[in-house]
Order: structure tokens, then C-alpha cells, then sequence
């Protein structure tokens, strides 16, 4: 059971302070019905015992499993801000002075990546991790290294087309007009640096990018296309692809996710109310898509859907966005219906029943189309559930980590 403790936190304008930072689980629980409180309670608990067995053998930032055990990256790939993100979550729910140490020692490892104009995921890597820490600590080098990586994400900006480019390094063609559903995940990086520096290019970067994917994702049902290209030059949009989906014409279950909750936070950053209608929009598709188990499938609109491979670290996010959009709308379904896909992970997805499993969460899936990573391990998956179920436990708690502000 996890414990009050006293630390150093940060509120949500970034003044470092000390408080009594952790309210008793049993406070917070009333909020939820009983069975839930106590289901996602035990399912954190069992979660900060698996870290406290495999994070002090952990040798770099986890990708995926194979035969039940993290490989890894040294230089984070696409990922690396999960790893420290996660201990985070395990401090919070624990106290134990041992996550923060690891934490702050993993996010350190991301440090040359500030500078890294290869990618356009460089929210995923540096708001889990170094904005965190920031938030947590009040240690100014972690802020100032998140605006920095957020002023090399900005230089993947197309004025053209008016997005973020996906993939590959600015001065390669291929894939320069490629947008995917993922990004909209990385643009509160940008909003956090225009909140810190005073400088509103990198929101308005953000509000644009979020506008193009709004106008050309979202099929009329709510669904999306994990890509869409554009041509680079002019801008002009060119159709929808996919990459990590079944077809064009499908919806792939974790990037349906990542859009639920890229347009909340969108939303929370900007108070534009175009991007709450979208961020509803997308989620009344997927949970009209869930099958009763409540565990997404890996692409809801794939032939063998909903009776197919599932893709709990999508459940995960989802859950995480559908907390958001509750608060947002003030609508207690979308409450509710995440708190069904948090039980139904913690019931079904867990390792509990594997003694070698390094991570938390099982039955995720990478890269279907490629036979990469079919029903494994994913650090996004461990990630995002622990904060869907601090966002349900210790609401004040996670808002000091990540920020639920609205403006």
C-alpha cells in the first residue's frame, strides 16, 4: 500500500515547494466505486513491486520484450521518455526515495537528444521525463533542457502545409510531407515551452499542426487513418495512408488513442473548442469499437476486428485521454467508460502470472502489419496505465507530474 510522504514538488506554474505530497489512497478511492478503487490500488502496487524487482537491472530505456524481457535502446529511440516517466509514477504512488533516484539518473541518459532534428517525438521523449522532473524537483536544467528539445522539434515545422513532419531527417525527401496521428502527442511540449518562455511560436506551431490533422484525419464516423501525407513543397494534401494499421481505410487502435488524447491536451493548452468537439469525436469511434472485454483490438476496423490480435498499451492511453475528456466536458461517460478500460486491464492484461516478466503490462502489440512485437510488452503500455490510474487515485498528485491544467 502506498504511503503520505513529504517531497519537493512543484505547482503547476513551476515554484518549487514543499507539501505534503501524497493524499491517502483511501481519500482518493471514494471517488471511484469501491471494486475499481481497490482493483487499480492493488494493480499500482503490483506494479511498483515489479519495478522494485527489474528497475536496478535495467540497462538502458526498454523498447520491448522478447521472451517476456525488456530489450533495449541506448539512446532512447522513440521511447526513452516511458522509462523515467514510469518510475516517476512509482514514486508517486510510493514514496520510495529509490524511483526518483532512478528517474532523475534515466532522464539524464536523454540529454543528447535535445538536439536531435531527426524526430518528431521528442514530446514522447522529454515530457515523461525532463518536464517531470522539472515539475518535481524544481531543478531548472530540466526545464531548460525541455525547451531546447522543443525548439529542435519546431524546426520540423512545414509553413507550407502547415504540420509537423513525422519522419526522417530535414534534408531527407523521403517521407518529408508524412503526418501521423502520433504527433499530436508531442505538441504539449511546445505548449509547455511557450508557457515557459513567453514565446508563442511554438504553440502556434502547436495550434496549427493540430488544426491539419484535424482537417484531414477524422472520417465522418470518427474514425482515422494512422498517416496522411502531403506534398512537401506546396503543402497540398495528398490522401490517407498507414503504416502501423491494417489499410488506409482502417483505424488502428493505439493512434485512434493517441488523437483522444493529443486533442484534450490541445484543447486544456489553448481553450479552443474545435479540438474538444474532435477529441469527442474520436472517442465516441473507439468506444463504439470496443468489444465487451474492453481491450482494444489492434486496429478496429481490420477484417478480423473485433475477434483479433489486441493492444492493451492502446486501452492504456486511451483510458488516460478518456480521464481528460471527462474533466474537460464535464460528461461522466467518458469517466466511467475509463475506469472499465483500466479494471479491464488490470483483470486481464497483467504478468501476474509469469514469474520471469520484466514489465507490467502484457498483450500489446507493436507493429502488426510488420510481425513486429505481436502481443509482448511495451514501456508505453506500463507507462500510461499507471498514470490513467493515478489520475483516478491521486488526481493532485499526477497534475504536479504532468500538468491537468486548463486554461
Amino acid at each position: 500500500m502506498s504511503v503520505s510522504r513529504r517531497a519537493l514538488l512543484t505547482t503547476a506554474a513551476g515554484t518549487a515547494v514543499a507539501a505534503t505530497s501524497i493524499a491517502p489512497p483511501a481519500q482518493a478511492a471514494q471517488k471511484v466505486p469501491g471494486h475499481a478503487a481497490a482493483t487499480l490500488d492493488a494493480t499500482a502496487d503490483y506494479a511498483v513491486a515489479k519495478l522494485r524487482a527489474v528497475a536496478p537491472g535495467v540497462s538502458g530505456f526498454p523498447v520491448g520484450t522478447k521472451f517476456e524481457k525488456w530489450t533495449y535502446s541506448q539512446n532512447g529511440d522513440w521511447v526513452g521518455g516511458f522509462w523515467p516517466g514510469t518510475l516517476w509514477m512509482a514514486w508517486l504512488h510510493s514514496g520510495e526515495e529509490r524511483f526518483r533516484t532512478l528517474a532523475l539518473a534515466s532522464a539524464e541518459k536523454l540529454a543528447p537528444r535535445q538536439d536531435d532534428t531527426g524526430t518528431h517525438d521528442l514530446g514522447f521523449l522529454f515530457y515523461p521525463s525532463w518536464v517531470t522532473a522539472w515539475r518535481l524537483t524544481g531543478d531548472d536544467k530540466w526545464r531548460t533542457g525541455a525547451i531546447r528539445a522543443a525548439s529542435s522539434l519546431i524546426r520540423r515545422y512545414n509553413p507550407k502545409g502547415r504540420f509537423i513532419r513525422a519522419w526522417g531527417a530535414l534534408n531527407d525527401p523521403a517521407n518529408a510531407g508524412r503526418v501521423i496521428m502520433d504527433t499530436m502527442m508531442n505538441l504539449d511540449l511546445l505548449a509547455f515551452a511557450s508557457s515557459q518562455t513567453g514565446d508563442g511560436t511554438y504553440l502556434d506551431i502547436a495550434v496549427e499542426h493540430a488544426r491539419t490533422t484535424q482537417r484531414n484525419f477524422p472520417r465522418p464516423d470518427g474514425s482515422t487513418p494512422h498517416v496522411y501525407d502531403f506534398d512537401p513543397t506546396s503543402g497540398a494534401p495528398l490522401g490517407p495512408g498507414t503504416v502501423q494499421g491494417y489499410s488506409p481505410a482502417s483505424c488502428w487502435s493505439r493512434g485512434q488513442a493517441w488523437g483522444i488524447y493529443g486533442f484534450t491536451t490541445i484543447y486544456r493548452r489553448t481553450g479552443r473548442r474545435e479540438f474538444l468537439t474532435t477529441a469527442r469525436k474520436l472517442a465516441d469511434f473507439a468506444l463504439g469499437a470496443l468489444s465487451p472485454d474492453h481491450v482494444p483490438v489492434w486496429d478496429y476496423l481490420a477484417p478480423q476486428a473485433p475477434h483479433d490480435i489486441k493492444d492493451a498499451s492502446a486501452g492504456a492511453v486511451m483510458a488516460c485521454g478518456l480521464l481528460d475528456l471527462s474533466r474537460a466536458t464535464g460528461e461522466p461517460r467518458y469517466r466511467e467508460e475509463a475506469l472499465k478500460l483500466l479494471t479491464a486491464l488490470s483483470e486481464t492484461c497483467l504478468t501476474r502470472k509469469s514469474t520471469r516478466a520484466d514489465a507490467v503490462v502484457a498483450r500489446c502489440t507493436r507493429n502488426r502489419p510488420s510481425e513486429d512485437g505481436v502481443e509482448i510488452s511495451l514501456p508505453y503500455a506500463d507507462y500510461y496505465l499507471l498514470e490513467g490510474i493515478l489520475r483516478v487515485l491521486r488526481p493532485d498528485d499526477i497534475d504536479r507530474a504532468i500538468d491537468l491544467s486548463t486554461v
